[in-house]
């Protein structure tokens, strides 16, 4: 079972992220926590390169770095994780890319770029993934007024890129609702935190067996 969270930085998605893995484990079930770009020592390597600020990367090939990184995770770590039945939590997956480059960049049609990222993946889509709704200013506080110097490349960018990120993510969450669960965002944490608990509990119930002593199932 593969569970994702997407949103523009400042949304709150890795403290749910991290509160779901933290449930989990104590109901027993076997949890493998990523973070997009990353996970592995290639990702993590590429991470390095894409979020730094003194990097001049083309749109382009900015694409194609994530999808390497996802592609290295995906065929190496997840497909087995998956197979066995763990649940997967990621922090961010290729929504992040349709959104980000897909709507930010304007860099491809979102949905050419949504078939491509699925082949980049070798087929794992996850089985739902929360999108956290958020305006641009409240995301704003909620990062805490950081100074230029500590955000990354990505986070620098300004108020239209982000915009057409959240446009993206609108979009996305239209064309799948059955997949994408939107997430008022702006509500309390304990709030925010019960909606994705009682979500997940209805998906163990219905999905297929998952790992609770971390052998195959």
């Amino acid at each position: 079972m593969i569970i994702s969270f997407e949103g523009i930085d400042g949304c709150g998605k890795s403290t749910q992220e991290k509160l779901l893995a933290e449930y989990l484990t104590k109901a027993g079930y076997v949890i493998r926590r990523v973070r997009e770009p990353g996970g592995t020592s290639l990702s993590e390597q590429i991470r390095d390169m894409l979020l730094d600020r003194e990097s001049d990367i083309d749109p382009f090939t900015e694409m194609l770095l994530f999808s390497a990184a996802r592609a290295q995770l995906c065929r190496t770590v997840l497909s087995k994780w998956n197979s066995m039945g763990d649940i997967i939590l990621c922090d961010r997956f290729f929504d992040s890319t349709v959104a980000y480059q897909g709507g930010g960049r304007a860099l491809a049609d979102p949905e050419w770029l949504d078939r491509f990222q699925r082949k980049v993946t070798g087929g794992l889509v996850p089985d739902r993934t929360y999108y956290f709704r958020i305006d641009i200013k409240t995301a704003e506080v909620r990062k805490g007024g950081r100074s230029d110097s500590e955000t990354d490349r990505m986070e620098s960018e300004g108020e239209i890129f982000f915009r057409k990120v959240i446009d993206a993510y609108e979009s996305l969450a239209r064309r799948e609702p059955e997949r994408i669960l939107v997430v008022d965002a702006t509500r309390n944490v304990e709030s925010i935190f019960t909606v994705i608990r009682k979500d997940t509990d209805r998906l163990l119930s219905q999905i297929g067996p998952v790992n609770t002593n971390g052998s195959a199932l």
